[in-house]
């Protein structure tokens, strides 16, 4: 067995401690030990380092030259020792790193300038990567630590992952800003039938989020195409006679504009999202509490 694998952290305490105290039993009363076991282990350190250490005279414990070189650099130890038990206070001004979050285009649109403001301002030291969010191997991508943050839908979320609730959002229907409709107010029938766009970021199809709603409410939806992210939706809308429903944080937009209607779909959730070994993470969590703010 080799030296350092016979020397642990008690054996130096016990050794700066009577460089200091000079005296087994004051050394013993204040490591709450016994003097025998104090006199165990100076046996065992006077083993380890070849050397008496100490020489007894009457009560005092004098410390032999190799005992008394040791003292600066075993303090040293204990301090570097102590300081690991001590949390560090977490400052985002002085950190540094590199962070990537995976974000649906909703997210970065309605939240990242303002994220990416503040970090501007109170973590410049941090670097930020946005990836595209694919709902398919996010799960695979956050295990193996290519992800930090997801920031998406709960639907989107993997179950084994942790989630705070940043906010709650509302769909509202909206057409192109010159469309015009026969009465102010459209019923869920007339929205139901009407050509509709909507947005399915996750698969390519003519589905979207509020489908369920609609049929549970008696109705079929009339839609005519599907496209990957929000931020294609004004412009179609704007060069043609469709609706869609939109996310109120993306509004206002000059290519459309508002529809009255006699019922909206329930509000969803938006979400950050993270691995468990990272819940602890100072950086994580000064991140969601400034998304958070946003």
């Amino acid at each position: 067995m080799n030296g350092i694998s016979r020397l642990d952290i008690k054996q130096l305490r016990i050794l700066s401690a009577l460089l200091k105290l000079k005296n087994v039993s004051d050394v013993a009363r204040k490591m709450g030990l016994t003097q025998q076991a104090i006199s165990e282990q100076l046996r065992k350190l006077r083993d380890l380092f070849d050397d008496r250490l100490f020489i007894r005279q009457g009560n005092t414990m004098v410390a032999t030259p190799k005992a008394i070189a040791l003292e600066k650099p075993v303090n040293q130890i204990l301090t570097q020792v102590e300081a690991l038990l001590i949390p560090k206070q977490f400052t985002p001004s002085s950190y540094k790193g590199v962070f990537t979050i995976s974000a649906t285009d909703y997210a970065i649109a309605a939240l990242l300038p303002q994220l990416l403001e503040i970090t501007r301002r109170e973590a410049p030291g941090l670097k930020l990567i946005i990836r595209d969010f694919a709902s398919d191997n996010v799960n695979q991508l956050i295990s193996a630590g290519e992800l930090d943050l997801l920031i998406s839908f709960p639907e989107f979320i993997p179950a084994n992952l942790i989630y705070d609730t940043l906010f709650e959002e509302q769909h509202i229907c909206i057409a192109g800003k010159n469309t015009v409709f026969s009465t102010s107010t459209l019923s869920l029938a007339e929205v139901a039938a009407h050509p509709q766009l909507v947005v399915s970021a996750s698969r390519a199809n003519l589905r979207g989020s509020h489908d369920q709603w609609f049929a549970d409410k008696g109705y079929a939806r009339n839609i005519v195409m599907s496209v990957p992210g929000f931020s294609f939706v004004p412009d179609l809308l704007c060069s043609t006679d469709l609706i869609a429903f939109y996310p109120s944080r993306l509004l206002p937009n000059a290519k459309v504009k508002q529809l009255e209607v006699e019922l909206l779909p329930p509000p969803f959730k938006v979400i950050a999202a993270w691995h468990p070994r990272s819940n602890n993470s100072d950086i994580h969590q000064w991140l969601i509490a400034q998304l958070k703010r946003i």
